[in-house]
């Protein structure tokens, strides 16, 4: 059956190729013209060809095999079938070449005709190339008949598209021809339209197939290379047959090169019909490309299998990729040559019946095909590369300034496939098309609309690609050899987006809108290319992690906002599509910041900075060379070398001013000679004729005009050509080139100049250069030829871009002098003509360098471009705005602002940010209520704008936010102004309702901004009225309400500083808001509102944000507006209890700064209705959330501390109340959570007692004050626990003191210093009576610290400013102060620190140093109690300060005044022991050197080392009680105080009586020297009675023998002992002076002091003269005192001598009186002694008691003398018992 069934089918091919082929010869042998003479050959050959296919039918029914012979018969059989049809498709017959053709086509298509042989009649060639030849030899232009046209595409695009068939180069490069050729000149639309479908065919199948060869080789190459690295040893077999295959591919391409050149000498009989001429390549110029073929990569050395199968199929695959490759490359090569050909018909450019126009077109159309499918390989390929570079650039470059639109058209369309796919490899020759050609159209005035626009529409393709935008930035831009093109390209763009040439063109109205939207389409798209490159920085807030869902909103035009890609152009992998808008197809992928792309991105940073510099350089350089070049010096641009500055001016000769260059060259300055000389030294003349050297060397300047210049530019361009060309043997010497370079010079202006009517001829200028070779003549043809050349061709510069550019300026500058559209043409085609000529030969220069090129990555690149570009884009989107009601550009600049504000948020670039949002707050109209009568559709689009970057950009806004916002406010004013048509006025209370706020004042009404609309005339504006409020309603549209509500819902999805910088641009229009002339709540509103969706956060972004809504709500709460006020005070309540139901963790201060607000209020708010209500609120805090509440506590007692200096009754009431229950109950409860504010609640109390309107609260506000005391007593480990931030470094056991103790201690002080004197009093009790509690809890540094506290009360500074108020201060409060603190002292005296003694003493002397008796009274007395109390205790420290301090208060109370007062010269001095002998005036015998001074005995003490320092610190004191009285008694007038002064004097008077009671009963223990006294007059009696003799002295020794040891005498050393009795002798001599000088007394009586009797100071004479003999004698009777005997002796003798004579001189008898207790203590004192010493006294004093003997002596000193005279008589042996 199989056999059957293949047989079967072998039938049925024999039929059908029976059938056509029979058919087709039968049908040319049937032709009527079959029988003429010239068709006999095909006559025969078609019987011979029938009669073939017979015998062959028949034979293979036998053999039941194929009609046709197999391939390796096909060579006997092909001619004998080939043959007829070939013949008939050279008769140029319609019908047979038809028939002929159909058959091959069908021959071909089936496969029976490969032609794979090689031809019988060429065996150099295939049989399929003399196939081909056949069948395009049926062309023959336009006189080909349609449907032979038509066959002729058929069977050319079967062998074309057939996989069997295999062609190579020539074939192809000739059906390309043909069908080219068929597609010019055909008369059918059909056959056209056919013949460029069969043409792109072609070459898709071309192309792709080369492509497909190339990678399966690649691939199989990959795979041998694999398999070959596991066999080493095979390599001499690889080098082998890398050989072989190397001499195949050789001998093909001899061979291939060859064939090409026969064929074009065959071809050279084509007619002038056929346009396409054959396109060959020399064998060298392929080799040169073919050195940089892809094939190259295999080298000798490539490793290939061993095996021989492999490598022979390796070597076929090898082959037909070569062969495939050759084929893509000639044809692309032949385009490429055919774009650029020359068009010879210029003036027809209709492309219908000029060939040449339309061959170009095609053969572009056709470029452009191949480039848009272009594969891998060809993009790779160095071949097709270097095609590009040298040929289609180069066609480009003349195409791209044609005036013919279709041509210029398709220069654009290849362009934008250039930049798409070869930008990497193409750097310069993309610059100089952008620069030189494309941008220059679009700028100049002269270019026609249509040109513009289809420049436009290819850059809006340009500008819709990221990747390639962005490469040209970094590229072009940030290159220092560039120019920079994006930056001219944004300027262009928003020219032609203003709209700015429209004018200039005489365009339409429409045209003028479609180039407008076209410019903003590419500024917009250049943006959002901006905005997808970064969009992995932006970050969306309505994405943020830790925000519940919610709706993204997505623009209008398809841009998704917040992802920042578009919602339709990406697919799945992120490669844009391409769409019906023709944008370019690119990949384009963002990588992350790295440090080396950081780097990177400084690098290009850097670059363009640098660039900046220098084009400001040469500008500079161009407008004056000097400063020019010191810039760029400056700016280390440039070295100051001659050879530096030479390569400058070679380098940048298209930039810089010719003219400049020339003036610098030709200068004859030394610098500027060197460097003149390195210039043309850098100028290579090797081989070149001298007018083409002359004309390179003045191509770079322009020759200056002095002759002087010109001669040192030739001289140095002679001798340097004259260098480069030393053999050359025309010129003798230098100097002949230089005189023949000057006579060219005047030969070019002779010639060229309008100025020089008479021309010079040939032979003048023959003439004229005769001899200056050396004294002989140049060659006239040399000569000759000069002159022609110059004739023909003037020496020119070289045309660049700044010559160019300045053209343009001019052209532009006279464009009112363009009066017709012919005229615009004729100037464009100029324009265009220098433009191709320096375009043509920059593309020339540039194929054979290259550049590298830099592919972006970077997302920080982005950052730079949007710098150069926001200007340009703000101007255009503000016009557009501003000058047009369209509603589809409004939308597009929009879009280009919502852009521009993305990016310029991401890069956080603030002055672009705000020009941007500034601008589109001002477009919306609501900024400027003037011009609301004027707002359209526009404008509120711009709103809705304004809103929606307000949602997705609100992270990067900033300061920026106040724009927004305050547009926010003024829509809602505007949609008041809707609601309220009817309504004139506006009240504020009823406008906002607020619940629970109540107002007593008038309330305010405004006026609003909108009113002037509603009384304007109605006929004049009632139809834009309508206007204005249709628009209004709009603005109140659901739509804009809830989207303005999400601008403040969606704050709590700001970040940290974004919601930072939200909030006080909210407070800034809050405030605006508040302090207009119509005061609105609205964003006071808002705040509260916000407030509240961001209470949320964490503390430490909410810590910032209520640091400003806190001061804002201070500043509203202050407001005059009292409906204000209260509204900000009762947000503040609702937001705190929101906030305090939270509570708070311990340490943390959150609520201190929340609730500060209410301290400030009440601090800066004097509406008492106001602090009424935040004391409510405060209060209510404390009932509701107390629980809560930790930090805050410190702002409830600062409002309640306010609150209680208070003189409304109910606020301090309801204040302490509250503050009752926070001691009485919260503290009992919770004590440590109200620790930290202890201090402040006791402040707070402290601040209620000292309220003198309300005293019964003070009083119980002490009370509470001591109640504090009792919990911190009871609770000291909580505060031991407690660690706050400000006992850090306060040790634990110090923290109660701290935070407990020595607050209450301090404010009780405070009270006392503050308060009347029932209060103070009060305070003083309970303050004494805590230290007496609880002081045996105390440190010693808490009691160092106590004592400053507690001394204050003695401060002069505090002391009342009355004299009666601080009299009365220091009778009660100091006087009971100064007796509780000695109390305190003595009760802890052995916790307290000496160093407090001190401290005492100086209070003490300050109590005794006043001028008040009763509180000196108390000093003197509590010292004096001190000490007993103490003294036992003290140390010989304190013992030395004790001392000291007596002999202080002594020397300060001294009354010393009494001895120098005048009543007629006012005192202003006081003199002293020290400064004015106080014994001058008195008889005294004393000799007073015996006796140490008080004060020399103090400071022996002192050097003795046992005052320890503290001497200073006394004497100190003492010299400013002494300069504070001297002021505060000496310096009044004298009639006004002398009373003042008596006074005083005689409290010092009291006071020293005082001290000589205190010193005795310290020393001797209080009444102790009474009861001797005493003693002393009952001895007297007892001898009275009794007889004379011996048994007397029993009396004095029995007494004599009981010492009592209470005083301090014995705790006391010698020294302090001698210092008392200094002191006290001291005021002895004092008072006996002053009693003694009788005169002075007289003076005092006679003023009034001391009353009617004359004043004396007996008590004091008497009283301190006692204490002094009853210490000497104690001293002396003492046994531990025996070391000092003799210094004690000496004493006693000298003072008793002293004491007696005194007595003696007395001349009252009551004054000698006064001293009878005194000489009776002295004599009972010798009396008591011994035998011995009494025998040593009463010989030295016998002779002055004898003199004593003669006064009427008292009767008790009368015994008591007469007892001691007649011891003296028994002592002495006189008289005997």
């Amino acid at each position: 059956m199989p056999q059957k069934k293949e047989k079967d089918e072998n039938i049925l091919i024999t039929d059908s190729k029976t059938m056509f082929l029979k058919r087709a010869l039968e049908k040319l042998l049937n032709e009527k013209d079959i029988k003429k003479s010239q068709y006999q050959q095909l006559k025969r050959a078609c019987e011979t060809a029938l009669t073939s296919i017979t015998k062959d039918i028949q034979i293979s029914q036998v053999n039941e095999s194929s009609i046709l012979p197999s391939t390796d018969q096909q060579s006997i059989n092909a001619e004998k079938y080939f043959l007829p049809f070939e013949l008939a498709c050279t008769t140029n017959h319609p019908r047979m070449v038809d028939t002929s053709l159909d058959c091959l086509q069908k021959l071909l298509l089936h496969g029976h005709l490969l032609g794979s042989i090689a031809d019988p009649i060429d065996p150099s060639k295939l049989l399929i190339d003399r196939i081909v030849s056949t069948i395009c030899n049926c062309f023959r232009g336009v006189q080909t008949e349609e449907q032979v046209e038509l066959q002729i595409i058929k069977a050319l695009l079967t062998i074309m598209t057939s996989q069997v068939i295999e062609i190579h180069q020539r074939s192809v490069l000739q059906i390309i021809k043909t069908c080219f050729n068929i597609y010019l000149t055909s008369r059918s639309k059909i056959n056209e339209a056919t013949a460029q479908g069969s043409l792109s065919q072609m070459l898709n199948g071309i192309f792709s197939k080369m492509e497909q060869k190339m990678v399966l080789l690649n691939e199989r190459r990959k795979q041998y290379q694999e398999e070959s690295t596991t066999s080493i040893s095979n390599n001499i077999e690889q080098e082998n047959v890398s050989i072989v295959v190397n001499e195949i591919l050789d001998e093909l391409v001899e061979k291939i090169c060859y064939d090409e050149a026969t064929q074009e000498k065959e071809n050279t009989h084509l007619s002038t019909n056929e346009i396409i001429e054959d396109t060959q390549a020399t064998q060298e110029e392929f080799h040169n490309g073919r050195s940089r073929n892809v094939l190259d990569s295999q080298s000798s050395g490539d490793p290939l299998s061993t095996k021989s199968t492999i490598s022979n199929s390796l070597s076929t695959d090898e082959l037909s990729a070569d062969n495939c490759f050759k084929n893509a490359y000639y044809v692309f090569r032949a385009l490429c040559k055919l774009s650029d050909r020359d068009i010879k018909d210029k003036a027809n450019t209709d492309p219908k019946t000029n060939l040449d126009l339309k061959s170009r077109i095609f053969s572009l159309r056709l470029i452009m095909q191949i480039l848009q499918t272009s594969g891998p390989i060809f993009r790779s390929s160095e071949d097709f590369l270097y095609v590009i570079k040298t040929y289609l650039c180069v066609s480009l470059s003349r195409n791209g300034v044609s005036a013919i639109p279709e041509l210029f058209e398709m220069a654009l369309f290849n362009f934008v496939e250039l930049i798409d796919k070869f930008k990497a490899y193409l750097k310069i020759q993309i610059e100089v098309l952008f620069r030189e050609i494309f941008l220059t159209i679009l700028e100049t005035s002269t270019s026609s609309f249509r040109h513009k626009w289809l420049v436009i529409q290819t850059l809006a393709k340009i500008s819709a690609d990221a990747q390639i935008v962005v490469d040209l930035f970094i590229n072009y831009d940030c290159s220092m050899r560039s120019a920079n093109i994006f930056e001219r390209l944004v300027i262009v763009l928003s020219r032609a987006a203003q709209g700015r040439q429209a004018g200039e063109l005489g365009c339409s109205s429409t045209e003028e809108h479609n180039l407008r939207m076209k410019g903003l389409e590419c500024l917009v798209s250049i943006l959002k290319c901006m905005v997808e490159w970064t969009k992995d920085l932006y970050v969306n807030p309505h994405l943020q992690s830790n925000l519940g869902p919610d709706s993204k909103p997505i623009h209008d035009n398809g841009y998704d906002q917040d992802s920042g890609r578009s919602s339709s152009g990406y697919v799945g992998n992120g490669i844009r599509r391409t769409d019906s808008t023709g944008s370019i197809n690119s990949y384009h992928s963002n990588s992350g910041f790295s440090s080396e792309s950081s780097k990177n991105v400084i690098n290009f940073e850097l670059v363009r900075q640098r660039k900046e510099l220098f084009e400001k350089g040469i500008d500079l350089f161009n407008q004056n060379s000097k400063k020019g070049l010191e810039y760029l010096y400056e700016k280390n641009l440039l070295n100051n070398e001659p050879e530096d500055i030479a390569h400058f001016f070679h380098s940048y000769q298209d930039v810089l001013d010719k003219i400049i260059i020339g003036d610098c060259l030709g200068h004859e300055d030394n610098h500027y000679k060197q460097i003149m000389y390195a210039y043309v030294d850098q100028l290579d003349f090797t081989n070149m004729e001298f007018l083409v050297a002359l004309r390179k060397f003045l191509s770079g300047f322009r020759l200056p005009g002095e002759a002087q210049k010109i001669d040192r530019l030739m001289e140095k361009f002679a001798a340097r050509f004259c260098e480069c060309n030393s053999n050359l043997e025309i010129f003798a010497s230098a100097d002949t080139a230089y005189v023949l370079a000057y006579s060219v010079i005047m030969l070019t202006t002779d010639l060229h100049s309008k100025n020089v009517k008479k021309k010079m001829t040939k032979e003048q200028y023959i003439k004229m250069n005769r001899g200056i070779n050396e004294s002989r003549d140049l060659p006239e043809e040399f000569l000759s030829k000069i002159y022609d050349e110059i004739e023909n061709e003037e020496i020119k510069l070289k045309v660049t871009t700044l010559r160019r550019g300045a053209n343009v300026v001019g052209t532009t500058g006279t464009k009112e002098n363009i009066t017709s559209d012919k005229q615009r043409e004729l100037l464009f085609h100029m324009q265009m003509k220098d433009i191709e000529c320096v375009a043509r030969d920059l593309m020339s220069n540039a194929g054979s360098s290259t550049e590298e090129f830099t592919t972006a990555k970077q997302l920080e690149h982005v950052r730079p471009m949007f710098q150069k570009a926001w200007s340009p884009c703000l101007a255009a989107f503000s016009v557009g705005l501003q000058d047009s009601d369209h509603i589809d550009l409004a939308h597009l600049c929009l879009t280009g602002i919502s852009y521009s504000i993305r990016i310029a948020c991401i890069f956080q670039m603030e002055l672009e940010r705000n020009a941007f949002i500034q601008a589109l707050s001002r477009f919306t109209l609501l900024m400027t209520t003037s011009q609301v009568i004027e707002i359209k559709a526009k404008n509120v689009e711009c709103l809705k704008t304004l809103i929606l970057v307000a949602q997705t950009d609100g992270n990067y806004l900033g300061e920026a936010w106040y724009d927004i916002l305050k547009c926010v406010s003024q829509l809602e004013l505007a949609q008041l102004f809707g609601i309220n048509v009817n309504k004139a006025r506006l009240n504020v209370s009823n406008h906002h309702q607020y619940p629970n706020l109540t107002s007593n004042s008038s309330s305010y009404t405004f006026s609003l901004p909108f009113d002037n609309l509603f009384y304007s005339e109605k006929g004049q504006l009632s139809k834009r009225m309508q206007t204005v409020q249709d628009q209004i309603h709009e603005t109140s549209s659901q739509n804009i309400v809830v989207s303005v509500d999400r601008i403040f819902s969606g704050s709590a999805r700001l970040d940290g500083d974004a919601i930072v910088a939200f909030v006080r641009s909210l407070c800034h229009v809050s405030m605006d808001e508040l302090n207009s002339n119509s005061p609105r709540m609205f964003s006071l509103l808002k705040l509260v509102e916000i407030s509240y969706y961001n209470m949320g956060r964490i503390r430490l972004q909410w810590s910032r944000i209520w640091e400003i809504i806190g001061e804002h709500f201070n500043k509203v709460a202050c407001s005059p507006l009292q409906d204000v006020a209260f509204f900000a005070v009762d947000s503040l309540r609702q937001l705190s209890m929101k906030f305090l139901e939270k509570g708070e963790f311990p340490n943390f201060r959150f609520q201190k700064e929340f609730l500060k607000p209410f301290e400030v209020i009440m601090k800066k708010n004097s509406s008492s209705t106001i602090r009424d209500m935040v004391v409510r609120c405060v209060t209510h805090f404390v009932d509701s959330q107390a629980k809560n509440i930790r930090s805050g506590w410190k702002n409830i007692f600062s409002v309640f501390q306010m609150a209680a200096a208070e003189t409304d009754a109910q606020i301090v009431e309801l204040a302490f109340q509250t503050c009752t229950h926070i001691i009485t109950v919260v503290f009992d409860r919770q004590f440590a959570s109200v620790l930290d504010s202890f201090q402040d609640a006791v402040k707070c109390l402290s601040e209620f007692a000292c309220n003198i309107s309300f005293p019964d609260t003070s009083m119980e506000a002490i009370r509470l004050i001591r109640q504090c005391a009792k919990y911190v007593a009871e609770k000291p480990q909580v505060f031991r626990d407690h660690a706050a931030e400000d006992l850090i470094n306060v040790p634990e056991e110090d923290r109660v003191w701290v935070k407990g103790w020595f607050p209450i201690l301090f404010e009780l002080s405070c009270i006392i210093n503050r308060c009347k004197l029932d209060v103070r009093t009060r305070a003083l009790t309970v303050m004494f009576e805590i230290m007496k509690n609880y002081g045996e809890t105390y440190r010693q540094n808490w009691w160092i610290e106590l004592f400053k506290v507690v001394f204050r009360i003695f401060d002069n500074m505090k002391l009342p400013d009355t004299q009666i108020e601080k009299i009365e201060w220091m009778t009660t409060t100091c006087n009971h102060a100064l007796y509780a603190i000695v109390d305190v002292f003595t009760q802890f005296y052995d916790e307290i620190p000496e160093q407090l003694v001190g401290e005492l003493y100086r209070q003490l002397k300050w109590c005794v140093n006043q001028d008040n008796e009763i509180l000196a009274k108390s000093g003197t007395n509590c010292f004096e109690n001190f000490v007993i109390t103490c003294g036992q205790r003290f140390t010989s420290h304190i013992w030395e300060r004790t001392c000291g301090c007596i002999l202080e208060i002594f020397r300060s109370t001294l009354p010393e005044t009494l001895m120098t007062w005048r009543p007629d010269v006012e005192s202003n001095g006081t003199a002293t022991l020290n400064e004015t002998p106080l014994l001058d005036h008195t008889d005294s015998l004393f000799d007073y050197s015996a006796v140490e001074s008080a004060s020399s005995q103090h400071n022996r003490m002192v050097r003795a080392g046992s005052a320890n320092g503290s001497t200073s610190d006394q004497q100190e004191s003492i010299s400013n009680n002494h300069l504070s009285r001297t002021n505060s008694i000496e310096r009044p007038s004298k009639t006004q105080s002398d009373f003042h002064l008596f006074q005083v004097l005689t409290i010092k008077c009291i006071i020293q009586l005082e001290l000589i009671q205190t010193i005795d009963n310290i020393v001797f223990y209080p009444s102790t020297s009474k009861k001797e006294d005493l003693q002393n007059i009952a001895i007297a009696q007892a001898l009275a009675n009794a007889s004379s003799g011996q048994q007397n002295l029993a009396y004095f020794t029995h007494l004599d023998d009981s010492h009592d040891d209470h005083g301090m005498y014995t705790n006391m050393n010698f020294d302090q002992l001698l210092l008392l009795i200094d002191c006290l002798i001291e005021s002895h001599m004092f008072a006996r002076a002053f009693n003694s000088n009788h005169e002075q007394r007289n003076l005092l009586w006679k003023a009034g002091y001391r009353g009617k009797a004359k004043p004396n100071l007996l008590t004091q004479e008497t009283h301190s003269i006692a204490c002094a003999f009853r210490i000497l004698f104690r001293l002396y009777t003492d046994p531990k005192r025996n070391d000092s005997m003799d210094i004690l002796k000496r004493r006693i003798v000298k003072l008793t001598h002293s004491t007696l004579e005194y007595y003696a001189q007395l001349q009252s008898e009551s004054h000698r009186d006064a001293w009878t207790s005194v000489l009776m203590l002295i004599f009972t004192k010798f009396l008591k002694l011994n035998e011995d010493r009494f025998k040593y006294f009463s010989g030295d004093i016998y002779s002055v008691v004898a003199e004593i003997v003669v006064f009427d002596l008292k009767p008790e000193l009368r015994y008591i003398l007469r007892e001691f005279l007649l011891r003296v008589g028994r002592v002495f042996n006189v008289n005997s018992d």
